[in-house]
């Protein structure tokens, strides 16, 4: 399996074939990462096991879940993360769940900040690699350059990283293109005063959800990352309605899970907005052109 950024499966001709689920069961894992490679996969593959013993069909882990955040990616080779990534994929193909998991991934000498999709089949459905970097990024990665918008089970998700939910377009662009859940994999990594302010959903996500009405998914790592900087943790499913559906603690490891009713996501203000205001119709319709022809030569 190479470690390319934007390889994807997913064609509208396929995806046309593909029988829709009106409902799924979501795993949120919030990690303390650990130091080593091996152990973060090891965590990782523990999780997918017991989430889909205990019924999940689908398991977000945060950003960079395979190394952690924190960490010098200029050490990081492409032959370890191969490696780490073919066992999640077994993973999942012997748990016959999609794994959604932060990596690091490579094209190249190029180095991306990624959430790789891999299906029950153990195969990569897509993998999407972050946008707009922080700071810290741009010292170790390469931005990517195509929206996310990928099947799970057939129906139409998208997601974004991090730093990545101050940036709106990137959800009402893929919603608009019909996707009706939302995956965030985060890796706090702030001062403790700052951490504490994004603690208890204040952090906008539930506007996001209620703003496309499409479901939230968001995982997050969790407490002390070294260097006297933490994450919030704070991991949380949100419902098109903004209700949380289940909403993990600032503190501890933990798994949350809910089950989410699809026909909820009805996206309805994303596609009211692609109708009114009416002079704005062609350049919707232009931008979302470009988003499809993106993604097909990704």
């Amino acid at each position: 399996m190479a470690t390319v950024i934007g390889s994807w499966s997913w064609r509208p001709s396929r995806a046309r074939r593909i029988l829709k689920t009106n409902r799924l069961t979501i795993a949120v894992a919030q990690l303390k990462f650990r130091a080593a490679i091996g152990d973060n996969v090891s965590c990782i593959t523990e999780v997918i096991h017991s989430s889909a013993k205990a019924g999940a069909d689908v398991v977000l882990f945060p950003e960079c879940a395979v190394t952690g955040y924190n960490c010098d990616f200029a050490r990081v080779s492409n032959s370890e993360i191969d490696a780490a990534l073919q066992t999640i994929a077994s993973e999942a193909h012997t748990a016959r769940c999609y794994v959604l998991v932060g990596s690091p991934t490579f094209a190249g000498r190029k180095r991306f900040n990624s959430l790789v999709v891999f299906g029950p089949h153990g195969r990569r459905v897509f993998c999407y690699s972050k946008i707009h970097l922080t700071a810290r990024d741009k010292r170790f990665f390469t931005a990517g350059s195509t929206l996310a918008f990928f099947p799970l089970a057939g129906v139409p998700c998208t997601a974004i990283i991090c730093h990545e939910r101050r940036y709106p377009e990137l959800v009402r662009l893929p919603v608009m293109l019909g996707a009706q859940i939302v995956f965030h994999p985060n890796a706090g990594l702030d001062s403790l005063p700052v951490s504490k302010t994004k603690r208890r959903g204040r952090d906008g996500i539930a506007v996001r959800a209620f703003e496309n009405e499409v479901y939230y998914v968001f995982a997050n790592s969790v407490g002390p990352q070294g260097d006297g900087l933490w994450s919030a943790g704070d991991s949380k499913i949100v419902a098109p309605d903004s209700r949380v559906l289940a909403l993990a603690n600032n503190r501890d490891e933990t798994i949350i899970k809910a089950k989410l009713d699809l026909s909820l996501a009805s996206r309805k203000y994303a596609r009211d907005a692609l109708q009114e205001p009416s002079f704005l119709r062609i350049h919707w319709k232009a931008m979302l052109a470009a988003c499809r022809r993106q993604l097909l030569q990704a």
